[in-house]
């Protein structure tokens, strides 16, 4: 017999947990069928225990140089047994947050693995045992992605570290072997070099940070260089030898020379892919687009009526928080509304030491879309906070258009993602960049470099 709802939610991530509190909360009949992670990647695996792991190398970090603040400390040590229950006893908290409001919202929380049988069929194997029949009016999916292992001979024989297992790592590598100079990989790069590892990264593309303008990846590259990362790009990862754990030694080329570099521990950083096997989209029509994500309109509509996607798997920005405004538009939309994801102003950061926060167009992007630009930039030393607290490295970046328009806004520096949420209020609101040159912002924060900064845009 099969049990019919309101509402079925494949995946617990940000934006279908939320879209399932909502509506149970509004009387509708809610269930979320989730394989492992309650609360989606982001609580357990992903964002916050990656930030957490990443403070306590910014601890180490600054107890190692307390002295250049008059701070004398004998000795230190890093214990990264302690380091991972930290974020453990963070994880078990953020849980049982989840199991709070999912008992107080009226949402079901259905623990097992869900396919897809029809158009409004789910069929649930219970992690417990058993298995549920369910039928719903309507279906989100809400599948999320997976680490990408690169399909290089022995990387996957050599079974390497993602992102999830090594936030679980209770001993420091010797040597640790990062593969992707994105997000994952310049972030515990740093962490790792911090506690105290040899940390070597290898990108196949050109510049690390590859999204970002040269000027901010290069300036990047100089901060990490200088505390010791050895950072190869545009290179050619050849074959993998070895256990990660134990010992790798991995073979890599460039235009000039091929060569070969022994490390104890992979992590693999390089991308990832929907997790859209095994879901049954084929039995209920869901069309897949050529990269594998499910197929969406603007307003996260499936090929099949009644059946939406929201965050990564539809190929929506791959942050909480885009997933979160995907949750805000199909509850509106529901609603009688009609919202999109068209033209949505999509900031994010960067958790390095310092911070990369970024909004809008960078200028690369403006110029390739035939934008007249002028380009603002301000070093963080010239910012008054920044003597305060020694935190000198970076710059803010501009990039204006016609009309005095702001485009887009790049912040490395400290503190750099709070600021840049100035700036990105102020382009949601349609602001000319003279509003910020000239508002006055307290002293001394970091944000008042925003007056300098704008004070600095050449003359049209």
């Amino acid at each position: 017999m099969s049990e019919h709802y309101d509402l079925i939610v494949i995946g617990s991530g940000e934006g279908g947990k939320y879209l399932a509190w909502t509506l149970a909360g509004q009387g509708q009949k809610v269930v979320v069928v989730e394989r492992r992670w309650i609360g989606g990647s982001c609580p357990n695996t992903n964002c916050l225990p990656s930030k957490n792991e990443i403070w306590s190398a910014e601890t180490a970090h600054s107890v190692r140089h307390s002295a250049q603040m008059g701070i004398g400390v004998e000795s230190m040590t890093v214990d990264m047994r302690r380091v991972v229950e930290r974020k453990r006893e963070m994880v078990r908290g953020l849980i049982d947050m989840h199991l709070d409001l999912f008992r107080s919202s009226g949402a079901e929380l259905a623990m097992g693995h869900a396919q897809l049988t029809g158009p409004r069929r789910v069929r649930v194997e219970l992690n417990d045992g058993g298995r549920r029949d369910l039928t719903a009016e309507k279906i989100v999916l809400n599948l999320g992605t997976s680490a990408e292992i690169p399909a290089v001979p022995g990387l996957a024989e050599a079974m390497p570290m993602t992102h999830v297992e090594i936030l679980e790592l209770d001993a420091l590598p010797r040597h640790l072997l990062i593969i992707g100079a994105g997000y994952v990989g310049l972030e515990l790069g740093q962490a790792y070099r911090r506690f105290g590892a040899e940390v070597t990264l290898l990108e196949t593309g050109s510049q690390i940070a590859s999204r970002e303008d040269a000027d901010v990846s290069g300036e990047l590259r100089r901060l990490l260089e200088a505390e010791g990362i050895i950072i190869h790009t545009g290179v050619n990862i050849r074959s993998v030898r070895g256990r990660s754990g134990d010992a790798v030694e991995v073979s890599v080329a460039n235009e000039d020379a091929e060569w070969s570099i022994g490390a104890s521990h992979i992590l693999v950083a390089a991308g990832r892919r929907p997790n859209t096997r095994g879901i049954g989209l084929e039995e209920a029509g869901v069309a897949l687009t050529p990269r594998g994500m499910i197929a969406v309109d603007e307003r996260l509509e499936t090929t099949t009526p009644g059946i939406w996607a929201i965050g990564e798997c539809a190929g929506s920005p791959a942050f909480t928080h885009a997933s979160l405004d995907d949750f805000r538009i199909i509850r509106d939309n529901l609603a009688g509304g009609n919202r999109s994801t068209r033209d949505r102003l999509m900031p994010y950061c960067l958790f390095t030491d310092p911070p990369l926060g970024r909004t809008g167009l960078t200028e690369t992007e403006a110029k390739a879309l035939g934008h007249d630009v002028r380009v603002a930039k301000l070093p963080m030393a010239r910012v008054l906070r920044s003597r305060t607290t020694g935190r000198r490295d970076g710059f803010m970046k501009a990039i204006i258009g016609p009309d005095d328009r702001l485009l887009g806004f790049a912040m490395l520096g400290a503190e750099g993602g709070e600021v840049m949420a100035a700036v990105h209020v102020a382009m949601l609101a349609g602001l000319p960049y003279t509003a910020i040159r000239d508002a006055i912002i307290a002293h001394p924060t970091n944000a008042e470099g925003l007056n300098a900064l704008f004070s600095a845009v050449p003359r049209a």
